[in-house]
């Protein structure tokens, strides 16, 4: 195998494992916050393979370019929507009962 390879992985896996021992132990106050910033990491992340898949290097880097965009942008949307969720868990009831998530429609 290539070294260059070989040294790529290894920064993969390593990054991967200690991304996941870092999220692991975030308390459950923090996750918010933390959410928002993972949305804006995975924009980033979604920028790149954007321009990975329009350089159009090879078939293989404009097929795993584009996996990466539609995985960056199902990361991002669902990202938004949970961070929304969960704030909106911390609106005070009177909050809640002026404003209805759907606003209803006047019948004609």
């Amino acid at each position: 195998m290539n070294e260059a390879l070989t040294t790529s992985l290894f920064i993969f896996v390593l990054s991967a494992f200690l991304g996941f021992e870092v999220i692991r132990r975030v308390p459950k106050l923090l996750h918010t916050p933390l959410m928002s910033l993972t949305n804006a990491l995975s924009a980033i992340a979604l920028v790149g393979s954007l321009v990975l898949a329009g350089l159009r290097q090879g078939t293989m880097a404009t097929v795993l370019g584009t996996i990466a965009v539609t995985a960056s942008t199902i990361n991002v949307v669902g990202g938004f929507l949970i961070t929304d969720r969960m704030l909106r868990m911390f609106r005070r009831r009177e909050d809640r009962r002026r404003r209805p998530e759907r606003e209803e429609q006047p019948s004609p």
